[in-house]
């Protein structure tokens, strides 16, 4: 099960404050123009001075709330809730000097109701909408009437206000809701994929504990291997090319003592104090000489494509073993000879690997990295899982990819090491 944590819902709150300042913004401006024009161009008296005093004091609220935001200061439910609060309050005393419940901007209420709602827990909202609402209330009873003369003007005046009123509002509100909507889903996607590496993290963990069972069970089989490769080897009679069979068949059977053996010396040891630090260059010689000894029968050749010495990387036995897998998977492709390529940057370092086969069939370029695969030519089908999980664990990804002149296409991109501890 994934938790969001107290980090994601603070991030949360930051966000919606955000919006909320944005809004505030729009509504200030809103209500400025109304205050400023309406004498002039509606010939309505207004009491301007309080209700420009109150705009300005808003205006000082919104700058200090922004530079918090930007700040990046940890927000909480009932912060946020107090600032809606504020906002309810400057509407109640510009809604009271402008006519009260009869002004068309009462609508302007809702704002604050429909940010909470999206934002803040069930009790806080629920408080802020008994406040949205008796403010309402107490605006039918207390409030300084506007002075139209022609009751027939005002009516019309009324309804262009209400109808005003309910653009501005239903314009903030849609773009408020369509931002939180977006929010949501963009959450639920980080969820899913974080519960997705879960579960890839818990197939490698299950197939490491399978792996280190299957070292301590090999050890017998492979001694008995050696013991007849040594006994044919003391027969009479044999030809040079029998000889030549057996001490390859004795030299493979000392490589599988050795992986063996690594595999339990490096088992429940590979934490991040553990990386090592080494020459790109260097290791992915050592690496592809280590592989060859296993696979003598195919053919690769190494390309260091740069223009400066090969930076230094951060290293460990699975990011080894993860090539080699991929190594494996390209001779296993086709006899063409395999090129492997070393490219690097400022910022990271690329190996691709590049085979003269048929290519990844869909059901690979879809499933890579996320599944076991089917098993194909003998193998268990989980190579490549093991490979994008450990280039992962690094801070690297692995791109599947058929190119247009043909063959399988592999490259890794790994993070380029900034700083040795010494």
């Amino acid at each position: 099960m994934v938790d969001s944590g107290p980090d994601e819902a603070n991030s949360s709150l930051r966000l919606n404050q955000r919006r909320a300042v944005i809004l505030r913004w729009w509504l200030l401006a809103a209500i400025a123009i109304a205050v400023s024009s309406a004498p002039t161009l509606l010939d309505i008296a207004l009491p301007q001075l309080p209700m420009l005093a109150v705009l300005v004091l808003m205006t000082g609220f919104n700058a200090h709330v922004q530079g918090r935001a930007r700040a990046g200061d940890a927000v909480g439910a009932t912060e946020l809730f107090g600032e809606l609060c504020v906002d309810l309050a400057a509407l109640a005393i510009l809604l009271y000097l402008s006519g009260g419940a009869a002004n068309p901007l009462i609508s302007f209420l809702l704002v604050p109701v429909a940010v909470a709602a999206l934002s803040l827990p069930g009790r806080l909202t629920a408080a802020i909408a008994l406040l949205a609402v008796g403010v309402y209330s107490l605006l039918m009873w207390q409030f300084l009437p506007l002075s139209v003369a022609d009751a027939e003007r005002a009516a019309r005046l009324h309804l262009s206000g209400m109808w005003l009123t309910f653009v501005v509002s239903a314009t903030m509100i849609a773009w408020f809701v369509a931002r939180m909507t977006a929010s949501i889903r963009e959450r639920d996607e980080r969820l899913a994929a974080a519960r997705e590496q879960a579960l890839r993290d818990e197939r490698v963990v299950a197939l490491g504990a399978l792996a280190a069972g299957a070292a301590h069970e090999l050890g017998t089989p492979l001694a008995t291997i050696a013991v007849l490769v040594g006994e044919l080897e003391g027969e009479a009679g044999l030809d040079a090319a029998a000889r030549e069979d057996l001490g390859l068949a004795k030299e493979q059977v000392e490589l599988c003592k050795g992986i063996i053996s690594s595999m339990a010396a490096r088992a429940g040891t590979l934490r991040p104090e553990q990386l090592q630090v080494q020459d790109a260059a260097t290791w992915l010689r050592g690496v592809r000489a280590r592989w060859q000894a296993m696979r003598p029968r195919a053919s690769s050749r190494l390309i260091l494509d740069g223009d400066a010495g090969a930076p230094l990387i951060m290293v460990e036995a699975t990011l080894e073993q993860a090539l080699i897998n991929l190594l494996n998977n390209a001779a296993d492709a086709g006899d063409a000879e395999i090129e492997i390529r070393l490219a690097w940057d400022q910022a990271q370092l690329k190996i691709v690997i590049q085979d003269g086969g048929a290519g990844f069939p869909v059901d690979v370029l879809r499933l890579a990295g996320r599944a076991p695969l089917p098993a194909r030519n003998g193998g268990a089908g989980i190579g490549l899982l093991l490979a994008f999980s450990a280039i992962e664990r690094l801070g690297g990804r692995i791109v599947l990819e058929n190119p247009a002149g043909g063959g399988g296409r592999v490259g890794i991109e790994l993070p380029i090491a900034r700083k040795v501890e010494t």
